[in-house]
């Protein structure tokens, strides 16, 4: 039942006009703070963060201006746009860094922003930098979940050809993966059930239209193989299971070196999004055998190991200081 299931999800939640809306991605980020905010208060006032519980919420603030909302657009523009399009464009519209509404944000971006931000937070204010960082990289997953979420909402990012699997998702955006043959092919028939169609060429109208008309959709559907929910299984891989493995060290043992949960963060991470890589369809060209989620994943063991080595030897100086 599901392999038949064509995605007709709205990205946008409430449309007041063409030029404000609210959309789904938006509310997942408003999520991902929410609920980072009051986690990393609760950690506060239990005395598992460096931060008392009252600048919790300054601190959030500043790390979604600074550090997710820059880093990961400047990260999608640096690591996915400029490869495709070249600089020409980005000189041509320098704004363009700025526009996150247009959408292209890099997961790894943001993160590679959190680790300059809180090194520069926590010289401010005059507490450790890597003690900061494990309380930031243990809500961080939240706002990873909600991410994913809007990604399969927006019915981008989806996964490879799937075969054999019920629970299969076919979604309008891959029509572009389609040969050129079948694109038009598709567009004729779909054209055939909705004759205004044939006023345009847009991939959105096509599928704006497919979503308030069913014949449209089982049209449509009959050009679209199946495919793997993939934005779901990074969800509950880098998201929901993340969170959980982060939280239970965190809260279980509240005595942990500063660093072992930032080094955690990065290798877990990484192994997670280098398995859901296999099921998603490669959005930029490869690096060899990888895609570029998979390669840029590589470099955060280096970072998981120089965390964990300064949680060790955090460790063992503490162990020593009690022996003395």
């Amino acid at each position: 039942m599901f392999a038949t299931y064509v995605h007709d999800l709205n990205p946008v939640l409430l449309r007041i006009t063409d030029a404000i809306q609210l959309r789904w991605y938006g509310l997942a980020y408003l999520m991902g703070f929410i609920g980072g905010f009051y986690l990393l208060r609760h950690l506060a006032r239990r005395g598992l963060w460096v931060l008392k519980p009252e600048q919790t919420g300054d601190f959030i603030a500043a790390a979604a201006l600074f550090g997710v909302f820059l880093g990961g657009r400047i990260g999608y523009i640096l690591f996915y746009q400029l490869p495709k399009v070249g600089w020409g464009e980005l000189a041509n519209d320098p704004l363009l860094v700025f526009r996150v509404w247009e959408g292209g944000m890099a997961s790894h971006g943001g993160i590679l922003g959190l680790v300059i931000f809180t090194w520069f937070y926590a010289k401010k204010h005059k507490v450790t930098w890597t003690g900061l960082g494990d309380g930031l990289c243990v809500v961080a997953p939240v706002g990873l979940f909600f991410g994913r979420m809007a990604n399969f909402i927006n019915g981008e990012l989806y996964g490879r050809v799937a075969e054999g699997v019920k629970w299969a998702v076919k979604f309008p955006l891959s029509l572009v993966e389609q040969p050129v043959e079948v694109q038009s092919a598709a567009w004729q028939e779909c054209t055939r059930v909705e004759p205004r169609l044939s006023e345009t060429d847009s991939l959105d109208v096509l599928i704006a239209t497919a979503r308030e008309n069913p014949q449209v959709s089982e049209t449509l559907a009959n050009f679209l193989p199946a495919r793997h929910p993939s934005q779901i299984y990074e969800g509950l891989l880098e998201g929901a299971l993340l969170f959980a493995i982060l939280w239970v060290v965190r809260t279980r043992f509240p005595k942990a070196p500063d660093g072992l949960l930032t080094g955690l963060f990065f290798a877990l991470y990484a192994i997670f999004r280098i398995i859901g890589e296999q099921f998603r369809e490669p959005d930029a060209e490869m690096v060899g055998m990888l895609t570029k989620g998979q390669f840029f994943s590589l470099f955060m063991f280096l970072f998981a190991a120089a965390f964990f080595v300064h949680a060790w030897r955090g460790w063992r100086k503490s162990a020593e200081i009690k022996a003395v």
